[in-house]
């Protein structure tokens, strides 16, 4: 595929060929999310106010842990660059608990989606912010190595001075102008790449800024006191002089500048409408809310008043945040659960029919580990393999060890909890546990992985049911 397609514009076909290289498996999961996908930008080409009017069709996933349910959705959301936010629908309790409103999650979301565009936007603006990051690394220089004459003695009453109030704000004395002369020799210099190793005294932002719980429009909602007092006029924020090298800090002027040359006002309002019509919300959990068969009492009071709760967000409704209010009316819901004792029946019926598409993933089988050990392209072999060259060994994995694995890990899922992929997580660590521990020691060598290998280091662990419980 070429690289240079937009990926709003995706096929479900090659939607599914891009989830194929982090996913094994589960075809009728990644069909159903690269047509909501799709069907997300069939949408936006309608034309009249018929657009308004179609709704996203939300999906509910259905399967055991660790089938995958969650990464489909996460790779699905930096495929198609749309706001996402994973939540646990356990986390959440009915208005009128103490614990997370349902609405915060729009809110996160509104967050994220502020972060993608105002880093979009920095990076369009990043030519012209490299241009005003060098013009002030050079003044920096250039006072740096400038002679520092004693400043003379201030008196209260120097214009070097100002009253506020009962106090006395000490202002730096200006400093005086360099000759244009030497500031275009340090320019030569450090485009050169000859001063990077000069120091540089540089006035950063206190990003330690604490938070407090506020009741808003919307419930409980966390707020920076940083942002809360940066709306007052004048209040420039709390700032720390640090010395560092040119070339660590760069980076970070640059940012500051590109900061300064966007809107921030358009990169809200944009945000908002990318929360609108491209958000992606990830409801983990949510069979942990819905009431088992015949309860009336208890914890389950409050689970039905989650999903009451929920209904409005899921149907459209408006969520006021600090920056705006939001129209949930087009955002895509994805549920997942494993729904081992409770059924997707058990939810109330407003929210089931909000829900449309069901989707049941498929526990994951040896075959399907075999795949997973050498298919994708973050595969746990090319993770350690990676990890041990940082030591200088060689570590290489043959077909047999991964038979091995494989196999291991289907009988540890069958023996115990089936938790589905996480488990050759656990198998991995207990296999190359003594490797990455001497590692640093036998840099230089070549470690080779065979089944032999993989049987000597895990058939202690599997033989002994009890042990295996706690390791594998």
């Amino acid at each position: 595929m070429s690289k240079k397609k937009k990926n709003d514009t995706f096929t479900p076909r090659e939607t599914v060929s891009e989830l194929d290289r982090y996913i094994i498996g589960q075809d009728d999961a990644k069909r159903a999310v690269a047509i909501a996908l799709r069907n997300r930008w069939r949408r936006q080409q309608v034309e009249g106010d018929l657009q308004e009017e179609i709704s996203p069709k939300n999906i509910v996933m259905i399967g055991p842990t660790g089938c995958g349910k969650t990464e489909i959705a996460r790779r699905l959301a930096k495929l198609a660059k749309a706001p996402f936010v994973k939540v646990e629908a356990s986390k959440f309790t009915e208005v009128g608990y103490v614990g997370r409103d349902v609405e915060s999650m729009v809110r996160d979301l509104v967050e994220i989606a502020i972060g993608l565009v105002q880093e979009e936007e920095m990076e369009r603006v990043r030519a012209r912010a490299e241009e005003h990051a060098e013009e002030r690394i050079v003044q920096l220089l250039a006072d740096e190595m400038a002679p520092q004459p004693e400043p003379p003695p201030q008196s209260p009453q120097s214009p070097q001075n100002r009253m506020f109030g009962p106090f006395v704000m000490n202002q730096p004395p200006q400093k005086p102008a360099h000759p244009e002369s030497r500031l275009d020799e340090i320019r030569r210099k450090l485009r050169a790449g000859e001063l990077e190793d000069e120091e540089i005294e540089v006035s950063v932002q206190d990003t330690g800024a604490p938070f407090m719980k506020i009741f808003g429009q919307g419930g409980m909602e966390e707020m920076n006191l940083k942002d809360m007092l940066g709306q007052l006029p004048g209040f420039q924020g709390k700032t720390k002089l640090r010395r560092a090298k040119v070339k660590d800090v760069r980076r970070h002027i640059e940012d500051e500048e590109a900061k300064k040359l966007i809107d921030m006002d358009g990169v809200q309002s944009r945000a908002i409408e990318r929360t609108e019509q491209t958000g992606i919300v990830f409801l983990d959990e949510i069979d942990k809310v819905a009431s088992r068969q015949g309860a009336s009492g208890g914890p389950d009071v409050s689970r039905e008043g989650v999903q009451r709760d929920l209904l409005p967000l899921v149907e459209g409704s408006t969520v006021s945040t600090k920056h705006g209010s939001v129209k949930t009316d087009h955002i895509l819901f994805i549920a997942a659960g494993a729904f081992h004792v409770a059924q997707v029946s058990d939810l109330i019926p407003e929210l089931q029919g909000r829900f449309p598409i069901r989707v049941e993933l498929e526990p994951l089988k040896k075959g399907d580990f075999v795949r997973i050990l050498t298919e994708p392209k973050n595969a746990l072999t090319k993770q350690y393999t990676a990890l041990m060259a940082t030591e200088k060994v060689d570590l290489v994995f043959e077909e047999d060890a991964i038979e091995a694995l494989a196999s291991y890990a289907a009988t540890a899922n069958e023996r115990s909890e089936n938790i589905g992929a996480r488990r050759l997580h656990t198998v991995m660590e207990a296999l190359l546990e003594e490797l990455s521990f001497a590692a640093c020691e036998i840099g230089g060598q070549k470690v080779v992985v065979n089944g032999a290998y993989v049987k000597e280091r895990l058939e202690p662990i599997l033989g002994d049911a009890e042990l295996s419980k706690f390791i594998l």
